[in-house]
């Protein structure tokens, strides 16, 4: 019998947003900003799909996105982050 969690809705939605390159581009600005990089140094594109998921499951402290639906501490987490992103991305039209 295995014990690792199944995905539900949590972590579907999150496998869509790691695919989203919106929000790819979304942590390229945001590492930016936050280490005080020129777009020479961390240019628009560098995040692909494996390191929004990395860098997701770090941030919610899991090592799975199916842990989403059974951990609510990640959940909440989670639903911040993608609050966060979804601001960004209204303010952030092209």
């Amino acid at each position: 019998m295995e014990n690792t969690p199944k995905g539900g809705a949590y972590a579907r939605q999150a496998a869509m947003l790691c695919q989203d390159k919106a929000f790819q581009l979304y942590l390229d600005r945001r590492r930016r900003y936050k280490h005080q990089l020129n777009e020479s140094q961390l240019p628009d594109g560098t995040h692909t799909a494996e390191d929004a998921r990395d860098w997701l499951v770090a941030a919610c402290k899991i090592t799975s996105r199916a842990e989403l639906d059974s951990n609510p501490a990640a959940c909440q987490t989670f639903r911040m982050i993608r609050n966060r992103f979804n601001r960004w991305r209204t303010r952030n039209k092209p």
